[in-house]
């Protein structure tokens, strides 16, 4: 509200889930809002004080109130090629790039992300704080939460469907017990552990990064600038533009990278 008073309306928030798993993507949201609607969003909190139901509802709120919102999805093969902290920001400039509309301020969870092209606030537990971060926040947590049950049908063994990808001990144990999967983020450690017990010499002797590359542009990453605008690696399979919800899919690494926006 202050920030809208101000002048600054309107006001996007930008929150990602899915940092400190060893398995599955980092998926980046997006949302901006109309604050004379904020109160109007039902449940809206910090996602991870929210029950998987509350989420639910929150996340269904959030979309129909919003002005708009846009989620980027990063496979764990980027994350190994270039790092977690580069993809991270690379994530949240392409959610911010992704919006139809142009807000007039950004408010950020934790820490700075520079090269937006407009003010921004990087927030201490932004969303616990803020709702445009809040409902950021909700939207990448149950975005993930989806991608994770839906992984869980591909590779049962590991629990995905439960522990989201996090070092719970159930999934410690999978990993010993099987290995990993396609779906795990090789560059962690306990990762890489289980790959060298299971098969050394997919430890030992890991892909070169360069080779993963082909779907992410170098420049863009580099680029605060450049990675406002459209990077060559993402590659539209169709479009959408502000209104109703609805999704729209592009690929940014070999595991089902993809970005979602509000459809007309």
């Amino acid at each position: 509200m202050v920030l809208a008073r101000a002048g600054f309306a309107p006001v996007a928030g930008i929150d990602e889930a899915g940092r400190g798993a060893c398995a599955g993507p980092l998926v980046v949201a997006a949302v901006v809002l109309e604050p004379a609607r904020i109160r109007r969003i039902r449940g809206l909190a910090d996602s991870k004080l929210l029950t998987a139901a509350a989420r639910e509802d929150a996340y269904a709120e959030v979309l129909r109130w919003a002005i708009d919102w846009h989620v980027v999805v990063i496979g764990a093969d980027q994350i190994d090629a270039v790092g977690l902290h580069v993809c991270n920001l690379a994530g949240m400039r392409r959610a911010f790039a992704g919006l139809r509309c142009q807000p007039g301020y950004v408010l950020t969870d934790g820490f700075p992300v520079r090269g937006l092209g407009v003010p921004a606030l990087a927030v201490w537990k932004g969303d616990q704080i803020t709702a445009s971060v809040a409902a950021a926040s909700v939207v990448a947590k149950v975005s993930r939460d989806r991608m994770m049950r839906d992984l869980h049908e591909r590779y049962p063994c590991y629990g995905f469907d439960r522990h989201k990808g996090y070092n719970t001990d159930e999934h410690v144990r999978a990993l010993t017990e099987h290995g990993p999967c396609p779906a795990h983020r090789y560059s962690f450690v306990n990762v890489n552990r289980a790959a060298a017990m299971s098969d050394p010499a997919a430890a030992a002797d890991p892909m070169d990064p360069m080779d993963l590359m082909t779907a992410v542009d170098l420049e863009a990453l580099a680029d605060p600038e450049a990675a406002v605008t459209p990077e060559a690696g993402m590659t539209p399979v169709a479009a959408s533009g502000v209104g109703a919800a609805g999704s729209a899919v592009s690929r940014m690494g070999a595991f089902v990278g993809n970005e979602r926006r509000m459809d007309s």
